[in-house]
């Protein structure tokens, strides 16, 4: 019976319209719910998942964007409408970072070796960067934000969450050079485990449990 009664609602709903969507915001629809993975770094075993349901009033603004033949950057902000309070450019091509995102599930961990700063951890400059439990090298955190981040920021200014393909930056060589400017925006439940750990874990926008896309930062 409950069969029946699936089968009836599943071709109910193929009748109805979809939207049209490019094929950025499949990215979303790419996400599936898988354990969490094991890596060599030390952050997920510190931070593991939360166990409380995620709290949408508590939660804070990532974006990944870039070139599609150039490195992704990661900016985090309190507010869409603010300034980002840590901008990354991660040592990973943006087609790399889609292609794990279309296996299903996406760690990225963030780990600061400084053992002596009084800093916040998000203060922290030199990060080793680690994607789905593989090292991909060292970035620096940026001082400053430069003119393509600020366009990026600009023009996202009033969007939440989403992907898609934006407009060039000022620098429009790039776009001939490394392709299109493409974006992922999602929100995101800070969790902070100590001075020395934070997660932040993907808002799903369909209101599914877990999320798909993490990120971990822990200083040794």
């Amino acid at each position: 019976m409950e069969n029946a009664a699936l089968q009836s609602l599943l071709r109910q709903n193929s009748t109805l319209k979809k939207p049209k969507t490019s094929s950025c915001k499949t990215f979303f629809k790419m996400f599936k719910l898988f354990p969490l993975l094991s890596s060599g770094c030390k952050m997920v075993a510190l931070l593991g998942r939360p166990r409380k349901a995620l709290l949408t009033h508590n939660a804070t603004t990532g974006t990944f964007f870039g070139y599609r033949n150039g490195r992704v950057i990661l900016a985090i902000q309190d507010d869409p409408k603010c300034f980002p309070n840590f901008v990354i450019e991660l040592p990973l091509l943006t087609n790399a970072l889609h292609k794990e995102m279309a296996s299903g599930l996406v760690r990225i961990a963030l780990e600061s070796e400084t053992r002596t700063s009084k800093r916040k951890l998000l203060e922290e400059y030199v990060w080793a960067v680690y994607c789905n439990g593989k090292k991909t090298g060292y970035s620096i955190r940026r001082k400053q934000t430069y003119d393509d981040e600020l366009h990026v920021m600009q023009l996202l200014r009033g969007v939440s969450m989403g992907a898609g393909v934006l407009p060039a930056g000022p620098n429009e060589k790039e776009t001939l050079i490394d392709g299109e400017l493409t974006y992922l925006r999602a929100r995101f439940e800070r969790v902070v485990g100590s001075k020395d750990s934070e997660a932040f874990y993907m808002i799903n926008p369909d209101g599914t449990s877990g999320p798909d896309l993490c990120i971990f930062f822990v200083r040794q």
